[in-house]
């Protein structure tokens, strides 16, 4: 009753700490579980065990809960209580999925080997440790690698899987991931939100998917809120989601999803990825250039490791005589040196030498980002962790990075990948080319429309290009206004000609309001007297004079079915035969090529 009485207090100089002692003490924790999906098909991998306070406390929420216990310096022991009601909670209502426990690597270190959870204690719960899964949430730079491995290491003997959380988050994941090879990853939820409309964020996850398949590493997407959201990462071939779309954080564990989400994980249609920017002029790599500070092979251990305690941020520093770079100290092998026994005081007043790479990478200013990236996947993978020194003239000048590196190589690659109309700022060839061979690989019918204008040649030379390029943006504008974005794609070849994707079940009724909106605006930029008579009355290339009536739009459509069609070449070809077919025909038109079905439906 005290401790209910302590909950209940409202003034202002509430006790958080006595609060949190007895939360521990008392173990006055709840769990919560949030379902993680296999994103194929739709059914539970397990849930995530998510902890709370005491309801109606200043400690409700787990972010306050460990503020104060790191105020206090009792995080391990809130995080063991925590642990601990996660696992009895969930055994209780006996569900057979994995349950995924949160444990930090500090903790994990200082509980030692299977002393946090062991095998019997498992077992008193009728839970099976092959479905437990530690999922480490990196907070501190500062831990001992080498001890964390041999505890992991103990941990999967005996059938615990590990996973990572947070990716994109944290100091080190990158390096834990390449390391610990845990069966799972969880990319941070910044990266999943509004992925269907950033093409930075998509190329991240995509690359991420890369790294996993040649890992046997299993991703699963953290925060997913939204069905653009959920449709994307299933076409980049994500294995597993979590995320308030999928199921919010409950007392009992569910055993299956929602009825009213089941068709997302069952849908036939693909999603269209979010365009980007223009393609970038490649240049050198000075644009990563860090102007970090250096040492001589005077400077001691213990100095280089003051440097590194005072700035969180710097993960290497480049060793430099007569201005001559000759090696390169990384943070991780300096901490991960002096945090074991005797190391520091054996080893703090000599040379800094004794703990650098001989043999860091180096290179001049003036590579460019493509050979730096061609030159560090030939090479040992502590390169890409410790970054490179940047010479001129062989003289150093700064450092760049690993990661940023990656993130102008993964800039670049989305230029070169979608080539976009710089007029309309549509997709072209490239996007269009891999959109259609998306389709064809996941086997899925669809409408291929060729767009073409007719009598544009005319009106251009009548109004000249200014006034042409208007119009093209205004159809580029229409056709993109008049999909759906979520299952048509849009895309400008060149001058005149647009092609659309269509998944969308009404695309007819679609193309016949882009053919009806364009009849009634295109005429509006010609001149007064060119609209009382219908069209424009210039000279040909003979020198004859001819009347061109208004310009319109002439739609081929073509019904892609995957058996039919080897790839995008077959159905570019088979477009253009529809596209000559609907010229032939006055005026704002649409012609269906019936080789597969007669009804144009």
């Amino acid at each position: 009753m005290q401790l209910l009485r302590l909950f209940e207090t409202k003034s202002p100089e509430i006790n958080h700490s006595r609060i949190l002692n007895d939360i521990i003490d008392h173990q006055t924790l709840a769990s919560v579980f949030q379902p993680i999906i296999n994103i194929q098909s739709g059914i539970i991998l397990g849930h995530e065990g998510l902890i709370r306070g005491p309801e109606n406390t200043d400690l409700y929420s787990p972010q306050s809960l460990f503020k104060s216990a790191k105020i206090e310096n009792r995080v391990c022991d809130l995080e063991l209580a925590s642990l601990r009601v996660g696992l009895e909670t969930f055994a209780k209502h006996e569900c057979t999925n994995k349950i995924f426990v949160n444990v930090s690597p500090e903790c994990l270190q200082e509980f030692g080997h299977n002393k946090l959870i062991s095998v019997d204690y498992i077992e008193s719960l009728g839970l099976n440790p092959k479905n437990i899964v530690l999922e480490l949430t990196e907070s501190s730079p500062t831990f001992d690698y080498s001890e964390l491995y041999k505890v992991i290491d103990s941990y999967r003997n005996v059938g615990f899987q590990i996973a990572l959380d947070d990716l994109g988050e944290g100091y080190s994941t990158l390096r834990l991931w390449s390391e610990l090879r845990p069966e799972y990853v969880k990319i941070d939820k910044h990266f999943i939100h509004s992925i269907n409309s950033d093409p930075v964020r998509l190329q991240f996850v995509k690359s991420i998917q890369q790294i996993a398949d040649n890992s046997s590493t299993k991703v699963i997407a953290e925060g997913v809120e939204t069905e653009a959201e959920l449709a994307i990462i299933r076409d980049l071939n994500i294995a597993y989601c979590q995320g308030y779309l999928l199921g919010y954080p409950v007392p009992e564990p569910i055993q299956h999803i929602n009825e009213n989400i089941q068709h997302l994980f069952t849908r036939k249609t693909i999603s269209v990825f979010p365009k980007a920017s223009a393609t970038e002029r490649q240049g050198n790599i000075l644009k990563l250039l860090e102007k970090a500070p250096f040492v001589t092979q005077a400077t001691t251990n213990d100095e280089v490791y003051v440097m590194f305690e005072s700035n969180e941020k710097l993960f290497s520093i480049p060793v430099v005589e007569n201005g001559i770079p000759v090696g390169l100290i990384s943070r991780f092998s300096m901490i991960d040196s002096f945090v074991r026994p005797f190391r520091k005081e054996l080893y703090g007043k000599h040379s800094c030498t004794e703990f650098m790479d001989t043999k860091p990478l180096i290179v001049d200013g003036s590579i460019t980002y493509h050979e730096l990236s061609d030159l560090i996947t030939q090479m040992e993978p502590h390169h890409l962790t410790n970054g490179f020194i940047i010479t001129e003239n062989e003289k150093y000048i700064g450092l760049g990075s690993g990661h940023a590196l990656l993130r102008k190589i993964t800039e670049m690659q989305i230029s070169a990948a979608r080539y976009a109309n710089p007029l309309t700022l549509l997709p072209g060839n490239v996007p269009i080319n891999e959109h259609i061979d998306r389709l064809l690989e996941k086997k899925n019918t669809f409408w291929a429309c060729y767009c073409d204008l007719d009598n544009f040649k005319p009106f251009n030379d009548a109004y000249g290009f200014r006034q042409g390029d208007l119009v093209l943006q205004l159809v580029g504008e229409t056709l993109a206004k008049s999909v759906d974005v979520n299952l048509d794609f849009v895309g400008h070849i060149g001058g005149d000609d647009f092609i659309l994707i269509c998944q969308s079940t009404n695309w007819e009724e679609r193309c016949n309001f882009i053919l009806s909106h364009l009849e009634e605006v295109i005429p509006t930029f010609y001149s007064e007297e060119d609209r009382k008579i219908g069209g424009i009355e210039i000279d040909d290339r003979q020198g004859k004079s001819t009347f061109y009536p208004f310009s319109t739009l002439s739609i081929g459509a073509v019904k892609i079915v995957p058996e039919e069609f080897a790839s995008h070449y077959e159905v570019s070809a088979a477009m253009t035969v529809a596209k000559k077919e609907a010229k032939r025909i006055n005026g704002n038109s649409i012609f269906y090529e019936r080789r597969f079905r007669g009804d144009g439906h």
